[in-house]
């Protein structure tokens, strides 16, 4: 199994993420664990979560995501053998929210006791707070890393400029500094990646944990169409891309997997590993199917020219 070093850290992971917003919501606990246990047979060690998970669901306060990894860890005593990441920044209640040390300290403690676990691997900031200094958030984070409780950072959701101001602030001060980034990247969303973090990850040697890596379900190939949409309460963001550029990468996809006798989902997420930085893309699963679609794209290797197909379509 391919093992990639999560930006300059010692954190090292297996090629695919485990996206864990689905635990607790669209995949129950019975489902949940069979999924866990699958991934990890297969040789598999890193896990994505937020404290946030999964909140946006009726009758939810979040935490519900981290809430079944740490059952999880429990009842398979398996702590060492995996990577947990999770985040801190979205709003999880009134006053509740953004990157201050308070609400850091607050918000730590709290996801250690939903993971069952005494220490983060990969602890991010979910989304950027412009109204707290990024000296104070390093700093926080900083002393957490000294005591144990969190071992390496990542950024979400950040502006370059504001993920270079936190990693100028942590050469300035000697702060821990931000290993890993989580933005949004996919064959249907390259623009914004490729243009504004590529150049800082490849220069800073920071390791890349694209999210929606199948564009919100559109790279399976299942939404061709206004009638795929109808019925799926998830589809929506997967209907913008529904257009003539769309169903270039579609046909791409297509013909790429028909050559390789895989799926398009499995040659959408070969792309993305195969990129420069790339560590892990995450992708999430709520049935065994589906899980295995994904693993299986870790075991395909993209010829320079099926890339090129793939870049051309969606570029």
């Amino acid at each position: 199994m391919d093992k990639r070093q999560l930006g300059r850290s010692s954190l090292r992971v297996a090629p695919l993420c485990f996206g864990g917003n689905v635990f607790g919501w669209t995949a129950d606990k019975e489902t949940s664990f069979s999924l866990l246990d699958a991934f990890v047979a297969a040789r598999f060690n890193f896990i994505d979560t937020a404290d946030v998970y999964s909140r946006w669901a009726p009758g939810h306060e979040g935490g519900e995501s981290e809430a079944i990894i740490g059952e999880w860890l429990a009842s398979r005593k398996n702590r060492a053998k995996v990577v947990i990441a999770t985040k801190v920044g979205s709003e999880m209640g009134p006053g509740m929210k953004g990157l201050a040390k308070a609400r850091i300290r607050e918000a730590v403690e709290a996801s250690l006791r939903r993971l069952q676990t005494d220490y983060i691997d990969l602890y991010q900031s979910h989304y950027d707070d412009p109204e707290t200094s990024v000296e104070e958030t390093l700093e926080t984070y900083s002393q957490l890393i000294g005591e144990g409780k969190v071992r390496v950072l990542g950024a979400s959701n950040f502006t370059g400029e504001r993920l270079e101001e936190s990693l100028a602030a942590s050469a300035k001060f000697g702060f821990a500094r931000y290993e890993t980034l989580q933005p949004e990247y996919n064959l249907c969303e390259r623009e914004r990646f490729e243009r504004e973090f590529a150049p800082i990850c490849a220069r800073e040697e920071i390791g890349v944990i694209p999210y929606f890596s199948l564009a919100a379900g559109f790279l399976t190939g299942k939404y061709r169409s206004e009638a795929d949409l109808q019925g799926r309460a998830r589809a929506a963001r997967a209907g913008r891309y529904l257009n003539e550029r769309g169903y270039r990468i579609l046909e791409a996809l297509d013909a790429v997997a028909g050559e390789l006798g895989a799926t398009p989902a499995q040659v959408a997420i070969a792309w993305l590993m195969a990129r420069p930085t790339i560590a892990a893309p995450i992708a999430s699963a709520t049935s065994l199917d589906q899980l295995e679609d994904l693993l299986r794209a870790t075991q395909l290797t993209l010829p320079p020219e099926m890339i090129a197909k793939l870049d051309a379509a969606s570029g």
